[in-house]
């Protein structure tokens, strides 16, 4: 019996860099910014340097949508031209109807085999578990072992990342835990991590510089004498910076290729400019 095709497929809101992508091909289904009177394919109307320029100009705010039910199945259907099997891994359930948008899809799909990881995380948060599963795929695993890599990568990913305010989380709704501080949140630099898929705080730190210094300090501690297997560094319109942490990275963790990234314009939306993040696991 010829082994069966399987496809992993995801959302824009992982931005994976290609450097990380190695050649494995996973389509992606856009989500949606809607700013003013637009209605812009994320990633595709409008790319992360365009926003950044009109989101410094603009006095509109933009929200931001999952695709629809119907997007998704003309996505699943395009994609199962060429795959017998599609494993979706999607933005974290817990700040984004992406994953139940996927699993209505689902169900009215009833002659392609779909299914569905909710990664618990969004940009290279989820992106790790994407590349686990498509990793998987393409060493011939079964759906069952892909599923399971990209299960078993969710609860290693480690995703902290320091914000010059909370408000544009706050606007978006995606503040968790972190609602507590925004009464001082001009006097800090908040540090946050996700924790079971949503965005949570870590603690408060007066610069900026000191707040990434501590993020690299907090991702030791959670290494606990490991090695750090993969990392990134996701950054929002500030790539300077972001690079500077890349090169702390290297240098601190002794770990070769530390991928580099900004964030799709919908994750933008709900981080705001001046975001930086690590994300990474240990090895076994």
């Amino acid at each position: 019996m010829a082994r069966k095709k399987i496809a992993v497929v995801t959302d824009s809101a992982a931005y994976i860099p290609q450097q990380a992508l190695g050649g494995l091909s996973v389509p992606v289904i856009p989500l949606w910014l809607l700013w003013e009177d637009e209605r812009l394919r994320d990633g595709v109307d409008i790319d992360p340097p365009t926003f950044y320029r009109r989101l410094r100009q603009s006095k509109a705010f933009p929200t931001t949508s999952q695709p629809s039910p119907g997007e998704f199945i003309d996505f699943f259907r395009q994609v199962a031209t060429e795959a017998d099997i599609i494993v979706g891994v999607f933005a974290s359930s817990r700040m984004s109807g992406t994953v139940p948008s996927a699993q209505t899809a689902r169900g009215q799909l009833l002659d392609i085999p779909v299914r569905i990881v909710d990664s618990l995380g969004i940009s290279m948060g989820q992106g790790f578990t994407v590349l686990a599963a498509a990793r998987a795929a393409n060493a011939g695993k079964s759906v069952d072992e892909v599923i399971a890599a990209a299960e078993d990568m969710r609860e290693r990913i480690h995703f902290l990342f320091a914000v010059d305010t909370l408000e544009y989380l706050h606007r978006g709704g995606r503040i968790g835990g972190a609602k507590r501080w925004m009464g001082t949140a001009l006097r800090i630099k908040p540090l946050l991590h996700f924790e079971n898929g949503m965005i949570e705080p870590l603690t408060q730190i007066r610069t900026k510089r000191k707040a990434l210094a501590r993020m690299l300090e907090i991702a030791e501690e959670r290494l606990g004498g490991k090695r750090m297997a993969e990392a990134a560094v996701v950054d929002v319109d500030i790539p300077e910076q972001g690079d500077t942490v890349a090169e702390q990275v290297r240098e601190r963790f002794g770990i070769e290729t530390v991928y580099r990234s900004t964030v799709s314009p919908v994750v933008g939306t709900h981080a705001g400019p001046g975001s930086v993040g690590l994300v990474f696991y240990a090895e076994r």
